[in-house]
């Protein structure tokens, strides 16, 4: 079993995944997001694409056999395995902006926008090429009359987790979310692990 990564709380990452090997987000204590973003390793201003995923899917609920698309219309990652089945691809990362709005009695928070960026500096990756992310375990329900949007609290339990299998050379940034409402008024870390295939290196 390859080894389990923790990312803490209100805190974020990122790291190389090498194509075909597997990225498994798991939600150790269940109602925690997971923000996740994907760039071509070789062409960074390749980036996951919210608009061309739930276009060429024609749902915005993803799971199991979906596949998320570039801006370039290309296939960054496949969803093999979903043990929850309600993720968001519709919200951007929280951030500075969002505390502002919607928690003004609450300390401000850099969320997962900072997070990401940061995580992402290394890589060369700069804030304004930060996209929609695909929020793991986010649960936004859409009313079928007015659509308007609700953040309910994840439906993921514990242990419960997510697989892609990379389709290209990535970059991934990765989250445990920020923001009170995704997460049920907590905040909890995330695991994550990468499967390699065989004969390859880390990615």
């Amino acid at each position: 079993m390859s080894e389990i990564h923790e990312i803490a709380e209100r805190s974020g990452t990122a790291f190389r995944l090498g194509r075909g090997d597997r990225l498994v987000v798991i939600d150790p204590r269940g109602e925690q997001v997971a923000d996740l973003l994907a760039f071509d390793a070789d062409d960074p201003t390749e980036a996951i694409s919210s608009g061309r995923t739930l276009d060429y899917a024609e749902t915005i609920y993803l799971t199991t056999g979906h596949k998320l698309y570039s801006n370039k219309s290309r296939v960054m990652l496949e969803i093999v395995e979903d043990t929850v089945g309600r993720h968001d691809f519709l919200l951007t990362p929280c951030s500075v902006d969002t505390f502002v709005h919607f928690y003004p009695d609450l300390p401000i928070h850099r969320g997962c926008f900072g997070n990401l960026a940061a995580a992402l500096a290394p890589f060369g990756i700069t804030p304004d090429r930060i996209p929609t992310a695909f929020n793991c375990f986010m649960n936004v329900p859409v009313d079928g009359e007015t659509g308007k949007l609700r953040v309910l609290p994840p439906i993921s339990k514990a242990g419960d987790h997510i697989t892609f299998r990379a389709e290209r050379d990535l970059i991934i940034g990765l989250t445990a979310c920020s923001a009170p409402d995704s997460n049920g008024g907590s905040f909890k870390p995330i695991h994550y692990r990468i499967d390699l295939i065989e004969g390859m290196s880390d990615g």
